[in-house]
């Protein structure tokens, strides 16, 4: 193939199998991509100086079921969300991926994913159209220049948006496909042109690449506050956790260290990417030069971002290094409850708190206003289950769990609770005042809710208080404990007895 621009000429595209027509671009800088996106009529430039991009997925897309080379067995099941793929099968993709991208245009970035604070593997991306390219490379670290001469990749991914599955010849339904060898450090999707495809494959990757080096991989965001410290926000999509981190990050006291995939271990938390993606917000469709923005409709002569039919739009924003802090002092677990049954704040045990992160409950009002129920989709091994509980209780980490969702009734009934509270109170979770107070004991999930806090109505912080009709509350309530109950089912067998204790008892939610 035709090769051009800054590359390690002993480790290029016949390294990783690529022969023919085609050409490769290697390692073209930001502004060089904008022209080679624009050209190819990949993208727009915006009024605001982003690049505007339709990756074909304005909905937003599920994930993509992970094809691993391996062979299933009764005594070893593939992880939740995976499937087993075997080595022939997975070869015959791989060779018509490569025949595919060898009589096209490829454009080749060789970058920096973090493993651990101070640590990165060496990333290798090629890809058919200049703005992924220039999406991935804003969200890895980018080595020195002198680096680039020898560089040779531990991890090699192909992201081939135009690769056509054939499911009789692949046996993959399609038409997107994630294919990974592990050893080989080869990540294969295709057929998709949604970036968060690519991102799902590799932080898959990296899950399973630090399972065994004491390192858990979320999806959250971390601040710092030089007076209180590092505080982590997990909880599922759609929870709010990246809004309240943003929230406190606006304060000059706070630093935002993350948001996005991000690694925990003993030696604290640090972001797995060096930029960021995310839905759009008012702010990053004024993102300037650099910015990709997804799925974001433009004005026909302006070209200023038009939000008001983007709510599922993404922007990537460009970052520079992988943020890092030490052990969280504060774990903030958001769930956005549209049924009106969870406290605005509770304050968890270790065990609970890895109940409830496992569990991964949210339910956002739907388009019809009706409370939609979610739980986590992925399923942790006993061994991460043990490890988060041991980061929490050994970093003597302060655990809550936040509300961002309706009280009083659910949604469409009820009353949203509003920003500014759930900010008072977080904010009293991190300066440590909120724990100095009274509690009492949560009939219904068995952690602690306070009492009283200074500026928020009291019948905000009791549930049931807030209902017009007590007994209705209590048939809300049990109904969630019921869908709790049914999903951590799954999880029993891998958790320690502690965590299966922390569970909401139906015995005393039927009270």
């Amino acid at each position: 193939m035709l090769e051009t621009g800054m590359r390690n000429p002993e480790n290029a595209a016949a390294a990783a199998g690529l022969s023919g027509s085609g050409k490769v671009f290697w390692n073209l800088a930001g502004p060089t991509l904008y022209e080679r996106a624009i050209a190819r009529g990949e993208a727009r430039l915006s009024a605001t100086g982003a690049l505007v991009v339709e990756s074909g997925t304005a909905a937003g897309a599920a994930p993509l079921p992970r094809h691993l080379v391996g062979e299933a067995s009764e005594t070893d099941a593939a992880p939740e969300g995976s499937l087993f793929l075997d080595r022939d099968s997975f070869e015959r993709l791989r060779q018509e991926m490569l025949a595919h991208a060898a009589g096209r245009t490829l454009f080749a970035q060789d970058l920096h994913v973090a493993t651990a604070s101070g640590q990165s593997r060496r990333l290798r991306v090629f890809t058919e159209h200049a703005w992924q390219a220039l999406a991935i490379r804003n969200l890895m670290q980018s080595p020195a220049r002198e680096a680039i001469d020898g560089f040779v990749p531990d991890i090699t991914l192909f992201c081939l948006p135009h690769f056509r599955l054939d499911a009789d010849r692949h046996g993959i339904a399609g038409p997107g496909v994630v294919a990974e060898d592990a050893g080989a450090g080869l990540i294969l999707v295709g057929g998709t042109l949604d970036l968060g495809h690519v991102e799902q494959a590799l932080v898959a990757h990296l899950d399973d690449l630090l399972a065994g080096s004491g390192t858990l991989t979320l999806n959250g965001a971390a601040t710092l506050d030089a007076e209180s410290g590092p505080a982590l926000f997990l909880g599922p999509p759609d929870s709010g956790k990246s809004a309240l981190a943003g929230a406190f990050a606006a304060d000059p006291r706070f630093t935002l260290v993350a948001d996005g995939p991000l690694g925990w271990n003993r030696d604290g938390v640090f972001g797995l990417f060096a930029g960021r993606r995310r839905r759009v917000h008012e702010l990053d469709a004024r993102g300037g030069f650099g910015t990709v923005l997804e799925n974001v409709p433009l004005d026909f002569d302006s070209r200023e971002p038009d939000l008001a039919g983007a709510q599922a739009a993404r922007a990537v924003l460009p970052g520079d290094t992988s943020g890092r802090a030490g052990v969280p002092h504060t774990l903030i677990l958001a769930s956005c409850d549209g049924f009106g049954v969870l406290p605005p704040i509770a304050r968890l045990t270790p065990e609970q708190a890895v109940y409830h992160l496992l569990s991964g409950y949210t339910a956002p009002a739907n388009d019809d206003g009706a409370p939609q129920p979610r739980f986590a989709s992925g399923h942790r091994s006993p061994a991460g289950a043990h490890l988060l509980r041991e980061l929490i209780a050994d970093g003597e980490t302060h655990c809550w769990l936040v509300n961002t969702g309706w009280s009083g009734d659910q949604a469409g009934h009820g009353a949203r609770i509003l920003p500014e509270a759930t900010h008072r109170l977080v904010a009293a979770a991190l300066d440590g005042s909120l724990a100095a107070g009274a509690f009492r004991a949560d009939p219904h999930f068995g952690f602690e809710v306070p009492v009283e806090v200074e500026g928020v109505d009291a019948s905000l912080l009791d549930p049931a208080e807030a209902w017009a009709d007590h007994r209705d509350h209590a048939v809300a309530a049990k109904r969630l404990v019921e869908m709790f109950a049914e999903n951590f089912a799954r999880f029993e067998a891998a958790v320690d007895p502690e965590v299966r204790e922390a569970q909401p008892r139906m015995a005393i939610a039927a009270e």
